[in-house]
Parts: structure tokens; C-alpha cells; sequence
């Protein structure tokens, strides 16, 4: 089991009319998802504009959800949280960044996209559906020698492996 932390507007994007309803529709998601796979996973939304005086922290359906503090960035928070405690760590974002920040401290980044696709096709799984989209392991860059992938490219298709 791995510990997950999101970047949750990063995962959404922030490109909607009701911000609300998507923070509850993707919680909902990773409901089902926590469900299927077992992973501990924890949701970090900015607060940093519109939060409440204090950070917010709720489990819904065994998801850690935070909200930021007025003042404060959910990026700032997935910082502080990427503190190495033997447990493996994997980051969802697409900030660089957080990406290399969660590299020095030894936990894997995903880029959003991607596990935003795992979710879908454990989704189809459940549902029956057989259908299969793009392989999405093929959707790992790849840089110099395309026989020999890089240390962290090992690492993200390991990471995706167990996603």
C-alpha cells in the first residue's frame, strides 16, 4: 500500500463554473478508486485565496481531504508532508516544481493525466467495461537511450504499476 498525496486543483484544473461540484465529483472518484486499490490517499486544496482562518482537514469515505488556510498554497503543504517515514510516497501533479521537490525527498511524482487515467480504467474495470484506452505506459517520456529507460522513468512506471 502507498501513500498518495494530490494536488486536487491540479487534478481538476481550475477551467470550471462550479468548483464546488468538481472537488465533490473527483472525492467521489477517489472514493471508489481507495476502495478498488487501498492505497491511503490524501487530497490538498488551495485555500490560499478563498480558505477559512485555520486549515481544514475531513476524511470523507477514508479520503484525507485538506484545504489550506487562507494565505496559505496546497503546494506548500504537499511540501511539508513529502517527509520520508519508510512509507512510499507518490505525489499527483503536474507542477514541476512539486515534481522535484518530491524527487530530492524520495517519493515519485505522476503527472495528473496519467492517474487521472488509471482511476478511469479501474472505473471501467468495475463497471464491466472491457474497453481499453491508450496505453498509458507508453505515455512515459523518454529521454536519451529509448533501450534503456532513466532512473526515474523506472521509477514512474514502477509507481504506475501498483496505481
Amino acid at each position: 500500500m502507498s501513500v498518495i498525496i494530490i494536488d486536487g486543483y491540479n487534478l481538476i484544473g481550475i477551467q470550471h463554473r462550479d468548483l464546488r461540484k468538481e472537488r465533490e465529483g473527483i472525492i467521489a472518484q477517489l472514493i471508489a478508486y481507495k476502495k478498488l486499490r487501498g492505497h491511503d490517499i490524501t487530497v490538498v486544496f488551495d485555500g490560499w485565496k478563498s480558505g477559512g482562518h485555520r486549515e481544514e482537514h475531513s476524511m470523507t469515505g477514508g479520503i484525507h481531504v485538506i484545504y489550506s488556510r487562507l494565505g496559505d498554497r496546497a503546494d506548500d503543504l504537499i511540501r511539508k508532508m513529502l517527509v520520508q517515514d519508510g512509507k512510499e510516497r507518490i505525489v499527483i501533479t503536474t507542477d514541476r516544481e512539486i515534481s522535484r521537490h518530491a524527487w530530492s525527498a524520495g517519493a515519485v511524482p505522476v503527472p495528473s493525466d496519467l492517474f487521472r487515467i488509471r482511476m478511469e480504467q479501474h472505473a471501467m474495470l468495475l463497471s464491466g467495461e472491457r474497453r481499453r484506452t491508450s496505453n498509458d505506459d507508453s505515455a512515459v517520456p523518454q529521454k536519451g537511450n529509448a533501450r534503456r529507460p532513466s532512473k526515474k522513468d523506472k521509477a514512474l512506471l514502477r509507481v504506475l504499476s501498483k496505481l
